[in-house]
């Protein structure tokens, strides 16, 4: 195996083990997303798309060398953010999976969720331009699972076994982490941020705090996050702090009658102020008060990227 430290974290595909490869896109941050594939005798399974056409494609030419005599058959979408997925129509005549759950938000989280953003005036508007300029969504064919499963899915991908199981929701309704026990390599999606901040759209936040504990029980040596290096579960661990201090932070807040908002402008970063994409703690906090307040008024998407835009220095 390549020592994890010889593994760089450069745009392009890089091999792990014997079977296993990562397709890493710095910077990690908004909608620069990673990927994986893991080969077998005369096949290959991608683990994600990335978020528009001209990236999956930069992508797929990449991996060409491998995939000219072990082609990719079976794509696994991790969860249904678009930078995971809508660069799938590509793969069209490949078998794409996906959890229950994923395949059913995939409905509603199309590029036209992304338009709309794009289309608001003031701050929100002007922060969705910022993060999302550099992906192209026109024209995106939303190309959605063939096939569905509940908890756990075992693969064999030419001889390589592949295990997709279901931890959500925490990130998302739907969050699938791709393994391949011969070869001690995890692919987790978007349950894993490195450098970046998490964001919980789904929650319950406790749910991805277990979730981290069920990927370190794995023993994973190649750590594959849907954003930022390849790591090993020290990084898991790094991350599920984080979200075990929002969770803290947060009740304590609560407890004291503070609203989701006032909560987010009281709480200091601390050692968590240098991580990218501070803002999204606006959208943590709202996930740890309808956790402790299950009939809390949910806020919609828009209110939430008003609050990071603000976080963030966008303001109206």
């Amino acid at each position: 195996m390549t020592p994890k430290a010889a593994i760089p974290y450069t745009k392009g595909l890089h091999q792990l083990t014997d079977h296993c490869h990562a397709w890493l896109v710095p910077d990690g941050t908004w909608g620069w997303s990673n990927a994986g594939l893991v080969t077998g005798s005369g096949e290959s399974l991608l683990v994600d798309t990335l978020f528009d056409v001209a990236l999956t494609r930069e992508m797929l030419d990449g991996m060409s060398s491998l995939t000219r005599d072990q082609p990719i058959r079976t794509v696994v979408n991790s969860h249904s953010n678009g930078d995971h997925w809508y660069g799938n129509e590509l793969l069209a005549g490949c078998e794409i999976i996906a959890s229950r759950a994923t395949a059913e938000e995939m409905a509603t989280a199309g590029p036209d969720l992304i338009r709309g953003l794009l289309g608001q005036d003031g701050a929100t508007g002007e922060f969705a331009r910022h993060i999302f300029k550099p992906f192209d969504f026109t024209n995106i064919q939303p190309t959605v699972a063939t096939r569905t499963f509940e908890d756990e899915l075992t693969l064999n991908v030419g001889g390589t076994e592949v295990q997709v199981i279901n931890l959500g929701p925490a990130h998302t309704e739907g969050d699938s982490v791709v393994f391949v026990p011969s070869e001690r390599v995890l692919y987790t999606g978007d349950l894993l941020f490195i450098g970046g901040t998490p964001i919980s759209w789904a929650g319950p936040i406790s749910n991805w705090v277990a979730a981290c504990d069920r990927m370190i029980v794995l023993e994973p040596e190649f750590v594959v996050p849907g954003h930022g290096p390849v790591v090993e579960t020290a990084g898991i661990l790094q991350m599920r702090d984080y979200l075990t201090w929002v969770q803290d932070e947060a009740t304590k807040r609560h407890n004291k009658g503070m609203s989701p908002e006032e909560a987010m402008r009281d709480i200091n970063l601390g050692r968590f102020a240098e991580l990218d994409e501070r803002g999204r703690i606006a959208q943590n906090i709202l996930a740890v008060y309808y956790e402790l307040d299950p009939t809390l008024e949910r806020v919609d998407t828009l209110e939430v990227f008003r609050r990071i835009a603000d976080l963030e220095g966008f303001s109206d």
